[in-house]
């Protein structure tokens, strides 16, 4: 597992969830909201620093991390502490699969040319393909074990 990332396996055969945290964006929006700060004592506080400062520190706030669940038949992401979220029913789910954004792509939800994108940090996403031919793509730094939970999911309600 790599560095900044934890993940908790449920002792059910279908429970998944993993947390990553953006470390690069931490970094780089707190060094500015540091930078901010020092010059604004120095030169004085200006009107679109104090609204910058705020955009930046709500970033921090909203987007420190990304959760990823699979439980209950239900694929949901959360950044923070889940004041942005959203979720899929598996049922409504036609296919998944690991794939590898391009750097363009960048961080944070927005949509690409390959569906809605969330994502805190790296390359690495699931792509999932809605009933209706919707796509989306989650970034994870386990898309394996991700897909894998979504297989077993999958599974179960097959049974179910």
């Amino acid at each position: 597992m790599q560095a900044g990332s934890w993940s908790i396996i449920s002792s059910e055969q279908s429970g998944y969830r993993h947390t990553q945290r953006g470390d690069l964006l931490l970094v780089l929006v707190g060094g500015m909201c540091v930078y901010l700060v020092g010059v604004s004592l120095v030169v004085g506080w200006h009107p679109v620093t104090l609204v910058v400062l705020a955009i930046l520190l709500a970033t921090l706030v909203i987007f420190p991390f990304l959760t990823v669940e699979v439980d209950g038949g239900t694929l949901s992401i959360a950044f923070g502490q889940g004041l942005v979220r959203k979720a899929w029913p598996v049922g409504e789910l036609r296919a998944w699969r690991v794939v590898r954004n391009p750097w363009w792509y960048g961080w944070g939800i927005h949509y690409t040319p390959d569906g809605w994108l969330y994502n805190v940090l790296g390359s690495s996403a699931v792509e999932i393909e809605l009933r209706d031919g919707r796509r989306a793509r989650i970034g994870t730094d386990d898309p394996c074990g991700l897909v894998a939970a979504l297989d077993r999911a999958a599974a179960g309600k097959a049974r179910g």
